[in-house]
């Protein structure tokens, strides 16, 4: 049965244990038509997306268009530059332009967090947030969690440290929501500046010291520093930062042999993970990238009014 009732993806923090398991269970059936030869259903054929992305992106939104290519869509990309927002025209005016043009769904990236939720309100149109501001991305977390469970068969119990600026981090926000509503144990280690006990609030473990996890964790989810949501200096240096929180050679040996190394991208080598670790048999960063394509398959998919799980 199709649980789905929603016309848009806001946040994770807004859905339950079931819609999340669907969305999931929905992305596990689309992955199987990216392993086929003819790589295209139809199931949303005669539908137009708008990319429509106020800040930049090179792996959401290229794998939103390439997700409705595959589902038949029709996409069209816009970026804030080329678009009237250069000339003042608002937000609204603006979605509510592309909404006259007959666009089913809108998937918005802004720099302002409650974007999405404000366009969501007052369109009909399906607004899909591809992350507003520090507050949520929930197709990363989404595909996070779907690659945590591709690995371990389930979320249950599994200790899933996320590592680095949590501050300013809408990744960390929506995977926070999703894992813990799917009963994982989330710490969230770094600089007490970026990491402030005020995030035990949404039930994680606050830790200043990465010793604290490497032995215990199951999954490190590595964040970069977001230096353009920063507008004063969060730590003394980069230098610092490296010798106190970068997943190093030497921090990954203390590892169980079995724990994943995640990191949304883009990833800054050197500074939150050595270069021979991001490569690393451990790592799972660009199967993250991969399976992006059926979680946003499966988003789009239900937001536009799919019945039933694809099979």
């Amino acid at each position: 049965m199709n649980i789905w009732k929603r016309k848009d993806l806001v946040a994770l923090s807004d859905l339950s244990v079931e819609e999340l398991q669907f969305l999931l269970e929905t992305a596990r059936a689309f992955k199987g038509v990216g392993e086929r030869d003819l790589k295209k259903v139809p199931a949303l054929r005669g539908k137009t997306l708008i990319n429509f992305f106020v800040e930049p992106s090179t792996r959401t939104r290229t794998s939103f268009e390439l997700s409705a290519l595959r589902l038949s869509a029709d996409v069209i990309n816009i970026s804030a530059s080329t678009s009237s927002l250069t000339k003042g025209e608002t937000l609204k005016d603006t979605a509510r332009n592309l909404e006259a043009l007959l666009a089913d769904i809108i998937v918005l990236r802004h720099s302002s967090a409650g974007a999405a939720r404000f366009l969501a309100d007052r369109l009909q149109s399906s607004i899909i947030n591809a992350g507003d501001g520090a507050h949520e991305h929930p197709t990363q977390g989404l595909l996070d969690g779907f690659t945590i469970l591709e690995k371990f068969g389930h979320l249950q119990g599994l200790e899933v440290a996320i590592v680095g600026d949590i501050l300013f981090s809408r990744v960390a926000r929506s995977n926070i929501h999703l894992l813990i509503k799917l009963g994982a144990n989330v710490t969230a280690v770094g600089p007490s500046t970026l990491v402030p006990r005020e995030f035990e609030a949404l039930g994680v473990k606050v830790r200043h010291r990465i010793e604290d996890i490497l032995e215990s964790a199951d999954v490190i989810n590595l964040l970069r520093i977001q230096h353009e949501r920063q507008h004063k200096q969060y730590f003394p240096g980069l230098n610092e930062y490296v010798s106190l929180f970068g997943l190093t050679k030497d921090r990954v040996a203390q590892l169980k042999p079995d724990c994943l190394i995640m990191h949304p991208g883009p990833l800054n080598r050197g500074i939150e993970v050595d270069s021979d670790v991001a490569d690393g048999s451990r790592s799972v960063i660009l199967e993250q990238v991969t399976n992006g394509l059926a979680v946003r398959m499966a988003v789009l998919y239900a937001c536009a009014g799919g019945k039933g799980i694809v099979t």
